[in-house]
């Protein structure tokens, strides 16, 4: 039996895709389908009460010990999560799929985020502070992570690709959380005009004339080898491998992306 401190009340909270979800107050048993939110549980001290991760929640490196391993991101294992228990789950609308959440939302209490820019992370922090009983820690980190943001200085905008895919090559472009971090950075993305992750060409590449090609670290794993790869396709360009999670995780790790991406457009 839980202590009188921990009996579970409903609550009842508007995620960010407009549901109504009802959730036991406080939740004592959460399974995270998202890396980034798992993270964020972890700093915000519920580690703890973290039974349930997918296999791609490589931070912090204990919760995949701690927690039952329940797939990933886009093929749940529906019976690892069911003995999990949840009595609340954190999904994310792009990196999960719809079928999926809808199934377990049928049995479980689903708490969905929808992230394309730092204002909508922000809130995430905020709000699962707030269903978790945590807001003491999530409203002063989402605070130390705004003003991080802020305090980046203005420069004139360098023209760049950010490349997340090979084979085909494919890009962030508009209505990413990527492409907010580049425009925060400093970064003027020269595939802008397009959307989401699109597939481009080495003509494409070649005519948008980056002065910086970024190849992120996932989620293809881009390193050394493939530099000079680039660098043939687009001659004039400075190629540089970046840290991909400091780009598009958008939890706690946000408290490291604004130094990050101010000594990216400074050296």
């Amino acid at each position: 039996m839980l202590p009188p401190a921990e009996l579970s009340l409903p609550l009842t909270v508007t995620d960010q895709m407009g549901r109504r979800v009802v959730v036991p107050f406080p939740p004592q048993r959460i399974v995270s389908l998202v890396p980034s939110q798992t993270e964020l549980l972890y700093d915000l001290g519920l580690g703890h009460r973290v039974v349930g991760v997918t296999k791609f929640c490589i931070h912090p490196a204990e919760a995949r010990q701690q927690a039952a391993v329940v797939g990933g991101t886009k093929n749940f294992d529906f019976a690892k999560i069911s003995a999990c228990r949840p009595d609340l789950i954190l999904g994310n609308k792009e990196e999960n799929y719809q079928e999926g959440i809808e199934e377990l939302a049928r049995h479980y209490p689903v708490w969905m985020s929808d992230i394309t820019t730092l204002t909508n992370a922000l809130e995430m922090i905020r709000r699962v502070g707030l269903l978790t009983g945590q807001q003491h820690r999530a409203e002063p980190m989402a605070a130390a992570i705004a003003g991080s943001f802020a305090a980046l200085a203005a420069a004139a905008p360098i023209p760049a690709a950010y490349f997340i895919w090979r084979k085909p090559y494919m890009v962030a472009a508009a209505g990413t959380f990527i492409d907010e971090l580049l425009a925060r950075a400093g970064y003027q993305n020269v595939f802008g005009h397009l959307s989401r992750y699109p597939e481009i060409t080495a003509q494409h590449l070649l005519q948008a004339a980056p002065r910086q090609i970024l190849l992120s670290s996932e989620p293809y794993p881009f390193s050394a080898k493939h530099l000079s790869e680039f660098q043939a396709l687009c001659p004039e360009a400075e190629i540089r491998i970046v840290d991909g999670e400091l780009f598009s995780w958008y939890g706690s790790r946000l408290l490291h992306s604004a130094a990050y991406l101010q000594q990216l457009v400074t050296s």
